[in-house]
């Protein structure tokens, strides 16, 4: 019996053109294994209402995006039996590298013919989930920024990252990871399910998303001129050897701020109450990994 998939397409994440998909897909999808239905987004929250309605009739439903369209999709089926695929098309693809998925678009199609499924944990934050990554602080503040601009990609992410790190201030924080309680001035916050941002940039290189545990990443706030280092160790996972970074493992997470402020779910922000209750719940998500995980 063949398994039915839906591929749900967002026609602007990454700012690259997707006309073609259909066609790769009827070109490199097993269709021995596979029926399957294509739809293009047309807003916001459009992915998130199609997979919900699809969530229990297909097997899997393929998010061909960036994080943020995979948050809008995982959030509909997390905790259904349909597999969650991806295609990757965003500016970063945190998610989809860290769990192999080809960058190519034909491959990582091919990669899904495969089927091969691991469940993973997911994090959520006031109720919110997150698959890859959270966080408060600059990155978010650069989350906004970058949000609002005309513009994506990975080389716009960087330019607005580079005109708002001299005059970006870091904030006091209260942290309590599993009844410990922690004070901290941080410029970034990060609550990691996987290690990385995005882009093989891994801000926790021991996290993993099937151990139960999420990875609060606190980076305090160092000086610019050490920004190359700081990204080299991003870059060959070298950061918790840094002494601008202390990461602390925990299940449950409660994050006190002094006022209301921007924080990001999978790199989409938003603002949120001073005060964060986030947890993680283990083995929530089916998803289709890559051949290499």
């Amino acid at each position: 019996m063949k398994r039915r998939a839906l591929f749900i397409i967002n026609p602007i994440s990454g700012g690259k053109k997707k006309d073609g998909v259909p066609d790769l897909i009827d070109q490199n999808l097993d269709k021995k294994v596979f029926d399957y239905d294509v739809i293009f987004t047309d807003g916001v929250s459009h992915a998130k209402q199609i997979a919900a309605e699809a969530a229990g009739k297909y097997d899997e439903v393929v998010a061909v995006g960036g994080d943020g369209t995979v948050n809008e999709i995982a959030s509909a089926i997390v905790g259904s039996s349909t597999a969650l695929g991806v295609v990757p098309f965003g500016s970063g693809n945190g998610l989809a590298r860290f769990l192999s998925i080809p960058m190519n678009t034909a491959d990582s199609i091919k990669a899904l013919s495969a089927y091969k499924v691991e469940s993973i944990d997911s994090g959520q934050m006031n109720g919110q989930p997150f698959f890859n990554m959270a966080g408060m602080g600059f990155d978010a503040h650069i989350a906004e920024v970058f949000s609002h601009g005309k513009k994506r990609g990975f080389l716009t992410y960087i330019k607005s990252t580079m005109q708002e790190i001299a005059s970006y201030k870091p904030q006091r924080y209260r942290i309590e990871i599993d009844g410990k309680m922690y004070e901290r001035e941080a410029f970034i916050v990060s609550i990691a399910n996987s290690s990385q941002w995005g882009n093989d940039v891994h801000i926790s290189p021991n996290a993993s998303v099937q151990d139960g545990l999420l990875d609060v990443c606190i980076i305090r706030k160092f000086p610019v001129w050490r920004l190359p280092e700081i990204g080299t160790r991003l870059m060959l996972k070298t950061i918790e050897g840094s002494k601008y970074i202390e990461i602390i493992r925990g299940k449950q997470i409660k994050v006190f701020r002094e006022t209301e402020g921007p924080i990001h779910l999978d790199g989409e922000p938003q603002i949120m109450q001073a005060n964060l209750n986030i947890n993680i719940i283990p083995g929530s998500l089916k998803i289709i990994v890559g051949p290499g995980y």
